[in-house]
């Protein structure tokens, strides 16, 4: 039977954003030009710590030895190279002492000491042809940089019979931020140009590729604007710009390809521009927003932890999301209004269809609906097959996680030749005892000497400490120095923290140090990690029951989410903290991960899963409110949206990629991660285990007590258009019920 036309439901949110359309573009592009005023500088403006706790012990430690010590704390380091010769020779001592006073008389220079004043032995190579100059830069993160890019080219270089090497904390924190800065625009350069060819090959039509990727510059400006605002009341990490360029095209992309493509659908059953723009906002519309709220959910988790390095990724984040999909609702649709038909002008694909015939219906992806509705049909046929070998697979791709060590950001995170990577790694191998890689004990209140010497030999007794240095006092306040056998960072170490912080003293006592930052930041993310789950979980599990109606639904999608991120956290672990690869991915292997990077990854994967999840599951509800055939529906569902997300994927994942050829370590994990976790998500979840999973819960998968079916009934929101018929109205067919109705679908488009 022919379904008679009816016109087109106009709701009150298309009438708004399509009263005006020119208005409303021009609108947008004021603020979006307005944006690129205000987001200006923004990168000059972050900062590129933001690992440690600031309310944990070692971070108060470190701020009052800062302040009382600052000699106690240097970063800044400059290697002094004396070639062949000895740092004992009179010429290069000489020269050495020059250096050391001609830095301390430097504005915003402190605590400056050197192996020639000290004669430490921490500060001389074991070889003897090198030593070091230390010092503090003061200030915030921003002058010390200033400071830095003032002092370096001073010092750095030939003075005489020495060679002389720019080093430290600071060194390294700048020269990642600058590092950063320059492989983010190299990535964009790479993902932009790829992204629009990937979009061209999805639409056929260059005007519809090209669409997905203007909502994705004005989400990406408009971040860049609310960062630049962030500065002013609180730390923002450079890092976090990273995400802002990896999430806005590829959320733009994602959301933008799911209205285009249902606009372009409801353009090829007849419709005029306005009905379809309507059919597309009601449907595809509501998928957006549920999918931006669901990605929002799992990047707002991570404001609960006090680290600002997780904290700025939620801030750019939850901007890009809200931004991206307010482009894709708003301005979007004014765009296709204004387009109509001709959002199907400038088909590239002729180009390469010269000299032959090429099928309507190949053309327009008919085909390709049919080959996913192929594959949905195998899978279901064989679902206990599929569901238990697809797991199977995921867990052991996860398994190296389990061998995981975690550990802290240094100089590893640049490329070896990076300067202050090449001074560390100088120190790391040649002087000893680590210079820097101590621990230090800050002790507060009035106390003798004798008490001090008494509290100083406890500390040297403990199994893992293999010398004591101190105390120096001032004041009512004294510092201990305190080297561990073992590497900074290590387990040795962190039991040493935990030591120290038990060892009895007649005055109050805090420690600090790399192995005490690293045991703090432990701890307070295993203190929130609960919270933030169980935040993540509640929330996704009430929005995908209000997108579905399903008490079970919500779990699956959960479980399964949290499955397709196995692979990723396993191939973390043996690629970056085992070091496979790293000659072909050009990174030095740390020997462990950075402590907040598991947490991110996750909220950052979860959210984009989920993102393809309600794609999925709508069009599934969609299907299922018609039909009442479970079925079919998930058939229907896979064959929709198959190709759909793989495309989104895949674009989604050459962003990552682009992020991914960063020389910074973390930078590197963070996108070749998620983009692996991407495509196992939409190539293996989305398209295998979960039709497979939904063939075998069957019509138990849409099961809701009374209460909570009236709940949605009352509050819940769909892509369906209208009720769900009961299924024993369902007309019984023979072979396929919705074949023949999904292949007449196809023709529609394919003659279009």
């Amino acid at each position: 039977m022919t379904e008679v036309n009816r016109p087109p439901r106009i709701g009150g949110w298309t009438r708004l954003v399509t009263a005006r359309p020119r208005l409303s573009l021009l609108v947008a592009l004021v603020i979006t030009a307005l944006a690129v005023l205000a987001g200006s500088g923004v990168a000059d403006r972050l900062g590129s710590g933001g690992w440690e706790d600031p309310d944990a012990e070692s971070t108060y430690a470190t701020k009052a030895l800062e302040r009382e010590f600052p000699a106690s704390q240097p970063n800044l380091l400059l290697l002094v190279d004396a070639g062949g010769a000895s740092v004992d020779d009179p010429a290069v001592a000489a020269q050495a002492r020059r250096l050391t006073e001609r830095l301390a008389d430097e504005k915003g220079v402190v605590g400056v000491g050197s192996y020639w004043q000290t004669k430490s032995p921490a500060l001389r190579a074991e070889d003897g042809h090198e030593a070091l100059i230390a010092a503090r830069i003061t200030g915030e993160e921003k002058q010390m940089g200033e400071t830095l890019d003032r002092l370096a080219p001073e010092f750095r270089g030939a003075h005489g019979p020495v060679e002389v090497s720019v080093g430290g904390p600071v060194a390294v924190r700048h020269e990642m931020q600058t590092t950063i800065q320059e492989d983010l625009l190299r990535a964009e350069m790479i993902a932009l140009p790829v992204t629009l060819v990937l979009l061209v090959m999805v639409f056929g039509s260059a005007v519809a590729a090209l669409l997905p990727l203007g909502i994705g510059i004005v989400a990406i400006l408009g971040t860049n604007a609310v960062l630049r605002g962030l500065t002013e009341f609180t730390d923002v990490s450079v890092f976090a710009m990273n995400l802002t360029t990896a999430l806005g095209l590829g959320l733009a992309i994602d959301y933008a390809l799911f209205i285009v493509r249902r606009f372009r659908e409801e353009l090829a059953t007849g419709s005029e521009p306005l009905g379809a723009v309507g059919t597309t906002l009601r449907t595809a519309g509501r998928t957006v927003l549920f999918s931006a709220l669901t990605v929002a959910v799992s990047l707002a988790a991570m404001l609960l932890f006090p680290q600002y390095f997780l904290r700025s990724f939620a801030y750019a984040g939850i901007a890009v999301v809200l931004l991206a999909a307010g482009a894709a609702l708003i301005l979007l649709p004014a765009a296709l209004i204004l387009l109509g038909h001709r959002v199907n002008s400038l088909d590239l694909r002729r180009l390469f269809r010269r000299g032959r015939r090429k099928d309507p219906a190949e053309a327009s992806g008919a085909t390709e609906g049919r080959a996913w509705a192929r594959t949905a049909n195998l899978v279901m046929r064989r679902a206990p097959v599929f569901a238990l070998g697809t797991t199977a697979v995921l867990v052991l791709l996860g398994l190296p996680f389990l061998g995981v060590k975690f550990g802290t950001a240094d100089d590893r995170q640049l490329p070896s030749s990076a300067e202050s990577h090449v001074v560390q790694q100088h120190i790391r191998d040649g002087f000893p005892g680590s210079p820097g890689g101590g621990l230090e004990v800050l002790a507060e209140g009035r106390a003798t000497q004798t008490q001090y010497a008494d509290y100083k030999k406890r500390i040297a007794a403990l199994p893992e400490v293999a010398r004591v240095d101190g105390p120096l006092l001032k004041g009512e306040s004294a510092y201990f120095t305190v080297l561990p056998k073992g590497e900074a960072v290590d387990d040795p170490a962190q039991r040493l923290v935990g030591e120290l912080r038990a060892t009895e003293a007649p005055f109050d006592t805090k420690v600090t140090g790399a192995a005490a930052v690293l045991v703090d930041s432990k701890d307070a993310i295993a203190e929130r990690l609960p919270l933030a789950g169980a935040f993540i979980v509640i929330v996704t599990l009430l929005l995908v029951f209000l997108l579905t109606g399903s008490v079970l639904i919500p779990i699956q999608a959960v479980v399964l989410n949290a499955l397709s991120l196995t692979a990723m956290f396993g191939a973390v672990v043996w690629v970056f903290q085992d070091g496979h690869l790293s000659g072909l991915l050009g990174f030095t292997s740390p020997d462990s991960i950075e402590t907040t990077l598991p947490v991110l990854m996750f909220c950052v994967a979860f959210g984009l899963s989920m993102d393809y999840g309600v794609f999925l599951l709508s069009r599934i509800k969609e299907e299922y409110d018609a039909t009442g055939d479970h079925d079919q529906a998930v058939r229907h569902g896979l064959q929709r949206t198959g190709g759909l997300i793989t495309a989104a994927a895949v674009i989604l994942a050459v962003v990552m990629v682009a992020i991914g050829t960063s020389r910074v370590t973390n930078t590197k994990m963070l996108g070749l991660g998620i983009a692996l976790a991407v495509l196992m998500d939409a190539m293996i979840v989305r398209s295998l285990l979960v039709p497979a999973v939904m063939r075998l819960t069957g019509r138990a998968t849409w099961w809701a007590p009374g209460p909570l079916r009236r709940f949605h009934d009352r509050f819940g929101m769909s892509e369906s258009e209208g009720a769900k018929p009961e299924a024993d109205a369902v007309e019984e067919r023979d072979g396929d019920p919705g074949e023949e109705r999904d292949e007449e679908r196809d023709k529609v488009v394919a003659h279009s």
